[in-house]
């Protein structure tokens, strides 16, 4: 005798919501000849900014949260992928453009929008299912933030990987200095934090900020590893061993030719994605989900402590360096976007007060007016 069938119950919070300003998608898992698995998918969450670097806007922040929601809620699906769109960025962080023209100078309504970015990170850190990071690109910023929020993280051996908050007026408050201690050690966690120079893939790997790199470029029809960056052991001129960072001088210039002939694919990129979900699917559902809460459980000791008392900084924050730091990057000069961190110290130093007079002397859209 058949099992009787019953009408479940739909516990997302918005069911009929269509996704306007991100994308989302219920693929077919694929098993490991690549053929769809009848009944079994995995939820595909796309940022969809890429002529902005996949930046975040309010809005996208919105639907993010509604979509982990739903991957969470959706019985049928074994992970949660979170990429973006084209392959130059999967996201550099909140939209600048937002940040310069609504939030600088306004407080009170970035601690709102904090308030959704916050529960933005504790959606990815609450989901049901495994998360994975398909690396499509750069990683900055709020963007490095949203990724180590993640389960799992694949990428494309052309992504770069870092903060920004320190060079722009802000601090990486959104989760890196929770994250980045327990994920690469204190000593990288500070290298990264304040001097805001970017990672490579490989040196993200060999730190432990993710678990798979793959080529993204093909030359002459065969795949290369990326020409910018040094992938094998070798001493600089101080005698320290270098791995994974990117070429300079002539070596640079080199790289540069090839790169500007090479061809972009993601192809490996989204078989890599693929096998992952697969061996996910190979395990008990009920404990890898509950592997996975116990492991999450030591970033969510730090993100919990913290994200409130950080989002208030950030937002009180709004009203001095971040007031300058994001106006010069949204304004300043394609070759420029950074304040004169000399002169605002020197003037922070006379016990020169924050003023809209100062803002103008120190960034590189007034100079000149």
């Amino acid at each position: 005798m058949g099992v009787a069938t019953r009408e479940l119950a739909n516990h997302e919070l918005l069911p009929d919501y269509e996704f306007r300003h991100i994308l989302y998608e219920r693929r077919p898992l694929l098993d490991a000849k690549n053929q769809p698995v009848e009944g079994l998918y995995n939820a595909w969450i796309w940022l969809n900014n890429p002529k902005q670097f996949n930046s975040y806007t309010t809005d996208a922040v919105k639907e993010v949260i509604l979509a982990f929601r739903r991957a969470s809620m959706d019985r049928a699906v074994v992970c949660a992928v979170f990429t973006a769109a084209g392959d130059k960025a999967f996201c550099t962080g909140g939209n600048t453009r937002e940040y310069a023209e609504y939030y600088a100078g306004n407080p009170q309504e970035y601690r709102q929008y904090m308030r959704l970015f916050n529960d933005m990170v504790s959606g990815i850190l609450s989901c049901d299912k495994p998360v994975i990071n398909r690396v499509n690109g750069m990683r900055i910023g709020g963007g490095q933030e949203i990724g180590m929020a993640c389960d799992f993280s694949i990428a494309a051996d052309t992504a770069r990987f870092g903060q920004a908050g320190p060079k722009h007026g802000s601090a990486p408050d959104g989760g890196s200095t929770d994250f980045l201690p327990l994920m690469v050690g204190m000593s990288a966690a500070m290298e990264s934090g304040v001097l805001c120079e970017p990672w490579s893939a490989h040196k993200a790997m060999r730190l432990g900020v993710i678990n798979q790199l793959v080529p993204a470029l093909k030359f002459d029809g065969r795949w290369i590893a990326n020409p910018m960056v040094v992938t094998d052991r070798w001493l600089d001129e101080l005698g320290n061993i270098v791995h994974g960072e990117f070429k300079q001088g002539a070596e640079r210039e080199q790289a540069k030719e090839v790169l500007a002939k090479a061809q972009s694919d993601l192809s490996l990129l989204d078989q890599a994605t693929e096998r992952m979900c697969f061996k996910l699917a190979l395990t008990m559902p009920d404990c890898t989900t509950k592997t996975i809460e116990s492991l999450r459980k030591h970033k969510l000791a730090h993100w919990d402590r913290n994200r409130e008392t950080n989002r208030a900084w950030l937002a009180l924050n709004m009203m001095t360096e971040a007031n300058a730091g994001f106006r010069a990057f949204n304004d300043g000069p394609k070759d420029n976007r950074e304040v004169d961190f000399i002169a605002l110290r020197r003037e922070l130093a006379n016990g020169r007060p924050w003023s809209e007079e100062l803002i103008r002397e120190v960034s590189p859209q007034y100079k000149g007016t």
